[in-house]
């Protein structure tokens, strides 16, 4: 059956079969390695009798929403007779027959060959796995209910995927679409008296609760847990709606029905209830869910601490504002050669902003002499007077007035000395650069709708077309940007 397991072989189950998941079961064989004949047969219902002939019977509930079953050897191998084959779409019960299990180092030439048979029916209920008929000759498998209702439990409240979001999501498994399927009932049947108290399941950020509503009956529902142990917490609960779980008395024992159970947690919630009615007020799934919220509040912390130091590089200490920081700016380039002043240009007003702005533009183009070219000094006054740039300085980026200052023959060429820090090694190198070139994004700066970016962008690129005089107008700006 397609699905992944969710309780390992040995856990529960015979010398014949072990259950796996909701969709899986294992039949064990007497060959490790080779050929049996094997056989599925769909019924329209439970078989009247048990079929004679067979050394071992077993059954188990199985949960088919794709009405489609596979039987998969040891090694992963097929048969094209085996595979998907058609069965009734939601709960079916499989009964295993198996004969002449014969391991191969005692079979020989003469001895039958080793025989299985799947009988499957559709049902409404999930009830246990069960031996039907004991091979004589089998081994009785220590039964670990504490075991399986952990991994029950898990399965029902699983931590969000790991996978990046950056990533596609993964396709729908064809094989787990349940659309238009009824709801189901576990049951499960004790010989001796049984109790089941209201109260709260623990289920590590999420709880079941157990309401009683009359001497027979509770309401079962999911909710968030008051104290949630994860860093973050579950917010999709398992089951959305309300079931009723009763409990009734007869003369062959006390029986259990949970009713109004989706399919593909039936086989969980069994497994629950068989732990729960064995031995009430334990649950052993919480020590494995505390551990892996200790493991993922400590990768939070670690994450934490490694994105704080990678803050304090990048930022040269402390990180700015949100704001800031999600600027498409040079406020980066800004802290590492300044950090206070990055704090200070942030505090002002908007108004103030883009008077740093216009400030720290104007002492760019007179740096780089470009403030007496005339289109450039007429675009510096417009901005001063809060009148809106020409289309050459606000479209594509600047790029028309990027060109322009190429082609313009009055435009000096003066270069200056950077000093620059390198990425990986924290060192700095030199490098000579064209004093007019470092300065003119700054005039340019001043197109940005948003003051601050543009103050920002303005302040840093005017540092840098100061070259080796960087600090001392640093120290003015600090005077200026009050």
């Amino acid at each position: 059956m397609p699905g992944a397991s969710g309780v390992e072989i040995y856990v529960l189950g015979d010398d014949l079969l072990h259950v796996g998941g909701p969709n899986q079961l294992t039949g064990f064989c007497g060959i490790h390695t080779g050929w049996i004949e094997a056989r599925v047969r769909v019924l329209p219902g439970p078989p009247a009798e048990v079929d004679a002939g067979w050394d071992a019977i077993s059954e188990a509930t199985l949960w088919s929403p794709s009405g489609r079953l596979s039987v998969v050897g040891l090694m992963g191998g097929t048969s094209a007779a085996l595979t998907d084959v058609a069965v009734p779409r939601g709960l079916i019960r499989v009964r295993v027959h198996a004969r002449d299990r014969l391991h191969e180092t005692v079979r020989t030439d003469d001895d039958p060959p080793e025989r299985h048979e799947l009988h499957i029916w559709a049902v409404s209920e999930e009830t246990p796995w069960r031996t039907v008929l004991a091979d004589p000759g089998g081994r009785a498998w220590e039964q670990k209910p504490a075991k399986a209702a952990e991994r029950a439990m898990l399965s029902l409240v699983p931590r969000p995927s790991g996978r990046p979001a950056i990533l596609r999501p993964l396709p729908a498994d064809p094989y787990e679409d349940d659309a238009g399927l009824p709801r189901v009932t576990v049951v499960r049947h004790r010989p001796v008296p049984v109790a089941v108290f209201g109260g709260v399941l623990p289920a590590g950020d999420l709880e079941a609760r157990l309401e009683r509503v009359d001497g027979k009956t509770l309401t079962w529902s999911w909710a968030a847990a008051g104290e949630p142990i994860f860093p973050h917490p579950l917010d999709t609960l398992p089951d959305d709606e309300q079931s009723s779980v009763r409990l009734t008395s007869g003369p062959d024992g006390f029986t259990l029905r949970h009713e109004g159970m989706l399919g593909r947690q039936a086989f969980a919630l069994g497994l629950i209830w068989d732990h729960l009615l064995e031995t009430a007020g334990s649950y052993p799934w919480m020590e494995t869910l505390r551990v892996q919220a200790a493991e993922a509040t400590a990768l939070v912390e670690k994450s934490r601490r490694l994105k704080a130091e990678r803050d304090a590089e990048q930022w040269g200490g402390a990180p700015p504002s949100d704001r800031v920081r999600g600027l498409v700016s040079q406020a980066r380039s800004l802290a590492q050669i300044d950090r206070p002043l990055l704090d200070r240009i942030d505090a002002l007003s908007a108004a103030r902003q883009r008077e740093a702005a216009c400030w720290a533009a104007r002492r760019a183009m007179r740096v780089a002499g470009l403030e007496r070219i005339g289109w450039i000094a007429d675009a510096l006054a417009a901005a001063e007077a809060d009148r809106p740039l020409s289309p050459p300085f606000t479209e594509q980026g600047g790029t028309a007035a990027f060109n322009r200052r190429l082609s313009d023959p009055e435009v000096p060429h003066t270069t200056i000395t950077l000093h620059l820090a390198a990425r990986t090694s924290g060192t700095r190198h030199v490098t000579e650069a064209l004093q007019q070139a470092a300065a003119f994004p700054a005039l340019i700066a001043l197109a940005n709708d948003d003051p601050l970016v543009a103050a920002i962008d303005a302040v840093y690129n005017a540092a840098i077309a100061h070259g080796d005089d960087r600090d001392r107008f640093l120290t003015e700006a600090h005077t200026a940007l009050v």
